[in-house]
């Protein structure tokens, strides 16, 4: 205790300076940590993943459909335990600023894919029974005020026209990773609409969602799948959930890489800048050590003080910017949720941060050390006075 008790008053013996290198860990730190809650965001769907899920999709691209009479013949696939499907409807609440993701799906067996989604017994029955009904995340709920029972009113954008709907149930996460942003309503209903409007577009698909027996061969069941429809009109892609989000992901690579660097870089600058506090503080103190050493100290005591010194300078920033990153990154998500509907600060984060503070502090203290232990007495003593 004494120790730590010498190391704090050395390092706060010059009050501005070290506050002001505080406050510059602190920032660095806050945006290492911001930054890189961006990424694991970005990555959420793909953390999110399950590997007992298939996708099936149109080998063209996933703009073309698939006919719903695939359903039965995937259903006959060995390997295959559960069948939905749905399409990506895209329709807008009242205008383009109220984007949120929506899907019409065969909602009971889509939902047990998707144990995560948890929906009240009573609510999934009056969605399954209800054509018009809906089921809509707990915190898109909140975002707009809807209750059980509400009428919602979607513009579409693929599917021309005003879509009406009834709030029916209302899904909340199974955990924080879990998405409370989406829409989900029945594909049957879509589907009895096309037929009376544009019936060529009826009885299509966007995605089938297959749930398999045994992940391990989730490979050979999709292979099975694609091999299954090989030369039809509409030859089909089978993968891994985890490879179709990550097939979104690498849309934005540059972008995700270019966020990294910049992470990387923050960390680089305040390296730079703790460096010269310590610097300046090991030259200020060139006597000290000179005495210290006079008085029997070695080489290593001299080495301890420097570096504990640059240690409770870089991890007190440290444990600041982390305090700060959790009601940051809160303002962060819900600002962003548009985007970002999964805007959590992860574990890893907050130890990368820690670990970037102590290599800071480490890195920093290294020149000062070298030059404090190196320096001859005498050469140390000139400069007392």
């Amino acid at each position: 205790m004494h120790l730590v008790k010498l190391l704090w008053r050395n390092a706060f013996r010059h009050r501005l300076r070290t506050t002001l290198t505080v406050i510059g860990i602190t920032i660095a730190i806050l945006a290492f940590g911001m930054l890189r809650t961006v990424i694991s965001a970005w990555y959420a769907g793909v953390d999110a993943s399950s590997a007992s899920r298939l996708v099936t999709r149109n080998a063209i691209s996933l703009v073309f459909p698939l006919p719903i009479s695939y359903k039965d013949r995937i259903r006959q696939i060995d390997g295959v335990k559960t069948v939905s499907y749905g399409s990506w409807f895209g329709g807008l609440y009242i205008d383009e600023k109220n984007f949120f993701p929506n899907f019409a799906v065969e909602i009971e067996n889509y939902l047990k894919l998707y144990p995560e989604f948890v929906l009240a017994p009573e609510q999934l029955n009056a969605v399954v029974h209800d054509r018009k009904a809906c089921v809509v995340g707990r915190k898109l709920a909140e975002r707009f005020g809807w209750k059980i029972g509400d009428t919602i009113v979607l513009k579409g954008t693929i599917y021309p026209g005003d879509w009406e709907f009834v709030l029916r149930g209302i899904y909340r996460g199974k955990d924080q990773t879990t998405d409370e942003t989406q829409m989900f309503f029945n594909w049957d209903y879509l589907n009895e609409t096309m037929r009376k409007l544009v019936a060529r577009r009826a009885d299509q698909v966007g995605f089938y969602m297959i749930g398999v027996t045994n992940p391990s061969h989730a490979a050979e069941v999709a292979a099975d799948i694609d091999k299954t429809f090989r030369n039809s009109l509409a030859e089909t892609l089978t993968e891994t959930e985890k490879a179709f989000q990550l097939g979104f992901i690498s849309m934005t690579e540059a972008i995700v890489i270019a966020i990294q660097l910049v992470s990387f870089v923050v960390i680089i600058i305040i390296m730079a800048v703790v460096a010269n506090t310590m610097a300046m503080t090991a030259r200020e103190r060139i006597g000290e050590y000179a005495v210290f050493k006079t008085l029997g100290f070695r080489g290593y005591h001299i080495a301890g003080l420097v570096f504990g010194e640059s240690l409770i300078i870089s991890m007190t920033g440290c444990a600041i910017g982390v305090a700060l990153t959790y009601p940051v990154a809160k303002i962060f998500g819900t600002t962003l949720s548009n985007y970002f509907p999964i805007f959590n600060v992860a574990p890893t984060t907050i130890l990368m941060d820690v670990a970037a503070a102590l290599l800071v502090g480490t890195v920093a203290a290294i020149f000062p050390t070298w030059r404090a232990v190196t320096i001859r007495i005498a050469d140390g003593l000139r400069r007392i006075g």
